[in-house]
């Protein structure tokens, strides 16, 4: 409990240098061949990406804080990180060129930490954006604006996939991240994580830093996560997400000794929301989640990570611990509010 705590506490969303980030943008050209001798998906083929996806890549300016954003349409949608912008409603756009462009925040999801800006600016180079998830190992790069170093770029791997940050219970969490050790540093939140075809796999969206003992541990949002998100932000202005409708608390051997749980891991249910979708399928305050729709519920993030996966209006089996019990609970789900 207390690792997860100290890890809770110690992320750092890339978002801000003095308070948020954002980079680059020109037109995109045609992907380069690799560098003769470089092996196929190498290190040898950063400099063409680079050139093929920086002009992609713009900074972000929100008052004195600076972050990083990436083309999205060709007409002037720029996606960035929620948390680059806040509770702003414009922002001011640097393209590769150093053109500077004013912004309007058209829409955010802070379930996702994701934002959309639009600019009054046709032809930008819009990046492209993976429709898959990358394999672990594969090469990573990290593009965007650390510190208000503009059209920074750095390097790694892709560490792992289905990362969950603790969040200690409570909500918005980061879950299902892209892992990379490809250095990511305040200003790096909104910028885009590319693999070695030139495709954006990812939105940087936060680290662990030193203090915590950590070496190279930054996340990323997956790609295809940003484009579901995106299309409904542009479709009607929001994106919807499941609704349980419980307060959860993470369940440990030390909780399920003192109160007798019968369960050493899931998610305690503290307290069920009166009216909402739990309550009706006769969830019960003090009752521990250990599935969802057959799959095993070891956490409070690995809930909220299978919530992500449903849409309002289906249902789910939910098994819930109960009296030392197993049973099984059909839920309707509801639809989160702002």
């Amino acid at each position: 409990m207390r690792r997860i705590a100290v890890l809770a506490c110690s992320l750092v969303l890339a978002g801000c240098s003095g308070g948020d980030e954002r980079e680059a943008v020109a037109t995109e050209p045609e992907q380069p061949q690799a560098q003769q001798g470089s092996q196929e998906g190498g290190f040898g083929q950063i400099p063409e990406v680079v050139d093929r996806v920086q002009p992609s890549v713009v900074s972000v300016l929100v008052g004195p804080s600076q972050g990083s954003g990436v083309v999205y349409d060709a007409d002037g949608l720029i996606v960035t990180n929620a948390h680059v912008v806040g509770d702003a409603s414009a922002a001011e756009v640097v393209l590769l060129s150093g053109v500077r462009l004013e912004a309007r925040v058209r829409a955010t999801d802070p379930l996702t930490d994701l934002a959309l800006l639009e600019v009054e600016r046709d032809g930008l180079p819009a990046a492209e954006f993976s429709e898959a998830l990358p394999d672990t190992g594969e090469l990573a790069i990290a593009m965007g604006s650390p510190l208000g170093f503009e059209n920074t770029v750095t390097a790694g791997i892709v560490s792992g996939l289905n990362r969950s940050i603790p969040s200690g219970g409570q909500t918005p969490a980061l879950v299902d991240l892209i892992q990379t050790d490809a250095p990511i540093s305040p200003g790096n939140s909104g910028g885009a994580l590319v693999g070695a075809d030139g495709e954006v796999i990812g939105i940087n969206v936060a680290f662990i830093p030193p203090e915590a003992r950590a070496v190279s541990l930054g996340f990323a949002i997956p790609a295809p996560t940003v484009t579901s998100v995106v299309e409904q932000l542009v479709e009607t202005g929001r994106a919807r997400h499941a609704y349980l409708g419980v307060l959860p608390a993470q369940v440990t051997p030390e909780l399920d000794e003192a109160f007798g749980l019968g369960a050493e891991s899931g998610v305690l249910v503290r307290e069920v929301i009166e009216g909402g979708p739990a309550e009706e399928a006769g969830v019960r305050p003090g009752d521990v989640i250990v599935r969802f729709d057959g799959e095993a519920v070891e956490t409070v993030e690995d809930l909220f990570a299978a919530l992500r996966e449903v849409q309002p209006g289906d249902e789910a089996e939910l098994t819930v611990v109960r009296e030392g019990d197993e049973r099984d609970l059909t839920v309707e789900l509801g639809e989160r509010s702002d």
